[in-house]
């Protein structure tokens, strides 16, 4: 891909990302051509249908959060409630984001990994309950971001699960 057809997809992808997250699937591809400084030609040339596009800005968003799992930290209960946490900010600023969770099964088992190993990594630390496995809290997690749809509190619902991870044991 030539350096100006990169930069032209990036800036497509940057402004599907800001009015996704704004206004649902629903805006229209123009608008978003016109916010990300482009003719309409240039978006379906990358994207060819709406749905491609909202999954590119998808599968972006899901990779950012499997690569700040892999950041180092000092504390593994610490980097494991980030984690957490971002999930649950994406899920209240994006009204697409319970929708997204529609990845490649390839992305979904990346995400579970990176939750497990930082899931691990706390358990072993001793500073979460051993009990609790990732499949424990992706279904947890699934919940939260299904409950915006019945006007749940993803922020209440976040610190009650991560009350019930604490370990009763100090590490």
């Amino acid at each position: 891909m030539r350096a100006d057809a990169a930069r032209n997809r990036e800036k497509v992808l940057e402004a599907a990302r800001e009015l996704f997250a704004s206004k649902g699937f629903e805006v229209p591809l123009d608008e978003i051509a016109t916010q990300a400084g482009v003719g309409p030609g240039t978006v379906y040339r990358h994207f060819p249908t709406k749905q491609a596009l909202f999954q590119a800005v998808t599968e972006a968003r899901v990779t950012a959060m499997i690569e700040s799992a892999s950041a180092p930290a000092d504390d593994a209960r610490a980097a494991l409630f980030a984690f957490l946490s971002r999930m649950a900010e994406e899920a209240a600023a994006k009204r697409d984001m319970s929708d997204a969770i529609t990845v490649t099964p390839e992305l979904r088992k990346s995400l579970h990994a990176a939750l497990g190993a930082l899931l691990e990594k706390a358990q072993r630390a001793g500073q979460v309950r051993a009990d609790v496995t990732a499949t424990d809290l992706v279904i947890l997690m699934k919940g939260m971001l299904q409950s915006l749809h019945e006007g749940g509190n993803p922020q209440v619902l976040l610190q009650i699960v991560l009350t019930g991870l604490q370990s009763s044991r100090k590490p």
